[in-house]
């Protein structure tokens, strides 16, 4: 992908805006364009009163978002450009908005990608989509809202199986689960996820924005219920991040051999 490639696509649809993460080079990790992208795309719906609900989705059909771009990050980049930092991770996890967001899972959402998942209010997956949160593997933790909102969505033991194993679970693991709404072929997964959204769109707006923020107890641009949980996040990630473990962890990746934890 060229520099004047956008990292993240916006299509409307309707009343609907599809906003695709277009780096498939990359496994449409995520970097800083994405993260400023995304966060725009998010906030110009959610101030646009004809857009009643946005898909995301990723570009191509192997991957809807690999996570964080380790590349960029070893490179000296910030994840988060100046005016983001309030948004989160790729603009998205600390940015709720109004209007219903639904994840078209296209393929791989490991990691961040899971984290993306997360933060939709629905997701429709393909059949070959992959999801997991494998951060303990790599002596890290789910900061992105991981350890905060998958235990809220799926069954507390489910969710710990996930948050301390590593372990990926399969598509059909994910519906049975209810970490997604619909699991459907490959081709179909844009268009089902887009028609999911046009069922919403086609209901009063305001009163399914009302929905929303009642149920979820959206206030003022954030989750009130899980304020503190994220204070509790950034600490442990700060405390994790500054270990022994959290440099073997990438080392022993990149080098194909089994880490050597020290637990400190």
């Amino acid at each position: 992908m060229n520099a004047e490639t956008p990292a993240v696509l916006t299509e409307r649809d309707g009343h609907v805006l599809i906003v695709t993460l277009n780096r498939p080079e990359a496994r449409n990790a995520v970097n800083g364009a994405v993260t400023a992208g995304l966060g725009n795309a998010l906030a110009e719906a959610d101030a646009d009163i004809e857009i009643r609900a946005v898909v995301l989705t990723g570009a191509g059909d192997q991957t809807f978002c690999a996570g964080a771009d380790l590349k960029a990050i070893m490179r000296g980049e910030s994840l988060n450009p100046p005016g983001t930092e309030a948004w989160g991770f790729a603009g998205m996890v600390q940015h709720p908005i109004a209007k219903p967001v639904i994840a078209a899972v296209n393929g791989t959402a490991l990691g961040g990608g899971t984290e993306l998942v997360l933060a939709s209010d629905l997701a429709v997956a393909s059949e070959t989509a992959l999801f997991g949160l494998p951060e303990v593997k790599r002596g890290l933790i789910a900061a992105a809202g991981g350890v905060i909102r998958l235990p809220a969505q799926v069954p507390q033991k489910i969710a710990m199986h996930l948050l301390l194993t590593g372990e990926p679970i399969d598509a059909a693991t994910a519906l049975r689960w209810g970490l997604v709404n619909e699991v459907v072929p490959p081709a179909g997964v844009l268009a089902a996820a887009v028609d999911l959204a046009q069922r919403i769109a086609a209901n009063a707006p305001l009163s399914v924005q009302g929905s929303k923020q009642v149920a979820l107890g959206l206030r003022d641009g954030a989750y009130a219920s899980e304020a503190q949980a994220w204070v509790d996040s950034d600490a442990a990630m700060i405390r994790v991040i500054g270990s022994e473990d959290a440099m073997e962890g990438p080392i022993a990746f990149a080098e194909k051999r089994a880490p050597q934890w020290k637990g400190r």
